[in-house]
């Protein structure tokens, strides 16, 4: 199968991705609120299950602020065989689709070293080369399943 053409899209921290962890962040905290407060007005008393959904809703806070945040400004590549990630200290490895909302999509790189990056790109950081990005992120995809396929 021929290879999808060479690209590089700019990557960084994507407001788009940061609204739409907001709104599940906000709306898991809202119902584990609520439903401690149900829980409350029954038992008149906190007990473990409401510690242990604070603490839960805790930890969601901390790990969405660290998701926000963790993505430096770089360039994605595909070189026609590897994904390279500058501006991060990520080789050349395999990227691949989580999430796609057509404007934004979740891309997971796993470098041929080990470890794993996840990226958050939108259209709006180059709007010009956004297509390009889907063609070889999808003909990767494509040509890897059928890989295994084959073997």
């Amino acid at each position: 199968m021929l290879s999808a053409p060479s690209v590089s899209y700019p990557v960084g921290r994507s407001r788009d991705a940061a609204r739409l962890l907001m709104v599940f962040w906000a709306a898991g905290a809202g119902v584990a609120g609520a439903w401690c407060f149900q829980i409350n007005s029954i038992d008149q008393h906190a007990d473990w299950r409401q510690w242990a959904v604070l603490a839960a809703v805790v930890m969601a806070t901390v790990a969405a602020w660290q998701a926000l945040g963790a993505q430096a400004p770089g360039e994605l590549r595909w070189d026609g065989q590897f994904w390279l990630l500058d501006g991060g200290e990520h080789g050349g490895g395999v990227a691949s689709i989580h999430l796609d909302l057509q404007s934004l999509m979740l891309v997971r790189l796993a470098p041929a070293g080990g470890g794993t990056q996840w990226l958050w790109l939108e259209r709006r950081a180059a709007p010009e080369r956004w297509r390009d990005l889907r063609r070889a992120l999808y003909a990767r995809a494509v040509a890897t399943r059928a890989d295994a396929a084959a073997s």
